[in-house]
């Protein structure tokens, strides 16, 4: 007789299962979507924290890292909101449109609604669950992060954009942690792009350095055809927090997709992104960079299936590391049997600026076409010592030769976004990084 061997579940599990129990029954949603929770939280306990073991997350080991289940955030105060309010001051000044949610909660009071754009539609996740939507509010997959978002998912933002508008005025995501005490966050958001539409999508994510939070986040994305999506996300977490992400897009035909990832701050961060391209002639650039120092663990893990043919993909990945921190890049392209004539290119580079620092890069190719044109590649490194040389010996003090070569690295990836303000105001974030190095 063969004993059937189950793994010990550890404290987290066992916690997020005393909390889906005690939770469920008051989280939004009627019916449809506590059968749809119920679904999705079933799969997780069949997988469990993902660990070392399951392909997709051998550098990022939950089991180990997640060491307990925090308590649901409670919806903000007032003095949440005004702390949140000052803490998103740094992107006000240029005039995006920002959509404010706080400890999981979307805030319309403190959001700019005013004077949407004909076409263009907002509303809190809540009111989508709450109006038993199942459809693209808690559509998700078979991910164990996506199906623990599914499970606990609370609130968040649902944006959709007619057919043929253009949406001029950037929209920002900023999500807010104020929490003083542990907490966990579960936000799901979609945007839907009509065909020919276009907009600019800013995320951030940020929160206090000592408060011990976590944040489980979902933003599902529909791109039509011929529209034009550019995103930029900016991971700048409590130095305590865990912070894990999911993006899952599907791009039409003739679609322009651009994806921005700047990660400076967070405990453990894990950032995927599944991307699907679905129709002919679509072009799709995805260019991320984490600066990470002391202990931080960065996870940016990537899958690009090409469907149909004709399409175009470029990835690059670009890492700073110091003292004891690890980045890690998975990166996947799949092109289908169908996607003839697709033409793409992923590349990781990692910069370790000491002996301690790690840096674990995995970039593959599945082909199942003939007609097509792929490639991948990797490099990691310290600075190079003679172009180093070459800036002290004309004056420029160690530490600021260095900051330049890191600037020239990293700028690499900030040049690809196209809005000059967005430009400037992340390289004001990496250079904020580089001052915390003297």
């Amino acid at each position: 007789m063969n004993a059937e061997i189950r793994p010990v579940k550890t404290a987290a599990e066992i916690g997020l299962a005393d909390l889906f129990a005690a939770s469920c029954a008051s989280l939004p949603g009627g019916r449809n979507i506590e059968t749809v929770r119920r679904g999705a939280f079933e799969r997780f306990v069949a997988q469990g924290l993902p660990h070392s073991r399951v392909e997709a997350w051998r550098y990022t080991d939950l089991r180990r890292l997640v060491r307990d289940a925090k308590p649901l955030a409670s919806r903000p105060d007032a003095t949440a909101k005004e702390a949140a309010g000052i803490a998103t001051a740094a992107f006000a000044n240029l005039g995006f449109r920002r959509l404010l949610i706080v400890n999981g909660a979307f805030v319309p009071e403190l959001s700019d609604l005013a004077d949407l754009e004909p076409g263009v539609s907002i509303r809190a996740t809540v009111n989508g669950l709450d109006a038993d939507d199942a459809d693209g509010v808690l559509d998700g997959g078979d991910d164990v992060a996506t199906a623990l978002n599914t499970a606990f998912a609370a609130d968040g933002v649902i944006i959709a954009i007619d057919p043929g508008v253009v949406v001029t005025r950037p929209i920002h995501l900023a999500f807010v942690t104020t929490a003083a005490t542990p907490a966990a966050m579960f936000t799901r958001s979609s945007l839907k792009i009509g065909a020919g539409a276009g907009v600019t999508l800013i995320e951030t994510h940020e929160g206090p350095d000592r408060s011990d939070y976590q944040v489980n986040t979902a933003l599902r994305t529909i791109v039509g055809d011929g529209a034009r999506l550019d995103h930029v996300k900016v991971t700048s977490e409590g130095g305590a927090a865990l912070h894990i992400a999911t993006l899952q897009a599907e791009i039409g035909a003739e679609a322009v997709y651009s994806e921005f990832g700047l990660v400076t701050g967070g405990a453990v961060v894990r950032n995927q992104l599944f991307l699907k391209l679905a129709g002919e002639g679509t072009i799709a650039n995805v260019h991320q960079a984490s600066l990470l120092a002391g202990r931080q663990h960065a996870d940016i893990t990537l899958t690009v299936d090409h469907v149909a043919a004709g399409s175009q993909s470029r990835e690059v990945f670009k890492a700073v590391v110091d003292d004891e921190a690890r980045a890690v890049f998975q990166g996947k392209i799949t092109v289908r049997q169908g996607a003839q004539q697709t033409d793409a290119r992923m590349m990781a580079r990692a910069l370790l600026l000491s002996d301690e620092a790690v840096a674990n890069c995995k970039p593959e190719l599945e082909i199942f076409a003939d007609d097509v044109q792929c490639g991948h590649g990797t490099t990691t490194g310290a600075l190079d010592d003679q172009l180093k040389f070459y800036l002290m010996a004309r004056g420029i003090p160690e530490k600021e030769a260095e900051a330049l070569l890191i600037q020239a690295f990293v700028g690499e990836v900030i040049d690809a976004i196209a809005r000059d303000d967005l430009r400037e105001a992340l390289s004001g974030r990496m250079l904020d990084w580089l001052k915390g190095r003297e």
